[in-house]
């Protein structure tokens, strides 16, 4: 019996692979006073951590940037601390303490949604004395759509939308903790 020919594939080139980082930690890293909250007991500065972005799909039309704390003791719900959406297709950074409530740091037409300290812009990490240090999800989303209307959306709500429209996202995990 004569051996089959190998189909030759097509070939396209690599899609470089989607990337976030930070100048401020390092994947796994911890993370600064600087970032940690300045209340219940904390004593940080509350700045946002510089985020950088690449390797996004060509078809992307904007940006979503959520941060949560998974290990929060809510009872399985977790911990918002930044939700940002609105972001522009052309943006590839978030310079550091871009999470000010006011948003006067954020990229024009980028908006804030409520985290769970209640208003919007960053709530740095502040877990409980004693609890093993806790992960800060950083996740970056590219998405199909130019605009989400967040107006009165919940940081769960906003959540949903983002998660509907990505088409790619990456991920950045920082930690910190509280000794007794």
């Amino acid at each position: 019996m004569p051996a089959k020919k190998a189909k030759k594939r097509a070939t396209r080139p690599a899609r470089p692979k989607f990337r976030l980082s930070s100048p401020d930690f390092r994947p796994n890293g911890t993370l600064a006073m600087e970032q940690v909250y300045n209340g219940f007991g904390c004593k940080g500065e509350n700045i946002s951590p510089a985020l950088e972005w690449t390797g996004a799909p060509e078809e992307t039309k904007s940006f979503a940037l959520l941060c949560h704390d998974p290990d929060a003791p809510t009872g399985g719900a977790g911990w918002w601390h930044w939700v940002v959406v609105n972001i522009p297709a052309s943006v590839t950074r978030l310079e550091k303490d871009a999470g000010r409530a006011d948003g006067s740091k954020l990229p024009e037409g980028a908006v804030q949604v409520a985290t769970d300290f209640g208003s919007p812009g960053w709530g740095g990490p502040c877990p409980p004395v004693g609890d093993k240090p806790h992960r800060y999800v950083f996740t970056v989303y590219a998405l199909k759509t130019e605009k989400l209307d967040v107006a009165g959306a919940t940081a769960s709500l906003a959540g949903f939308m983002v998660n509907a429209n990505a088409i790619a996202k990456a991920v950045l995990i920082g930690k910190y903790g509280r000794k007794s």
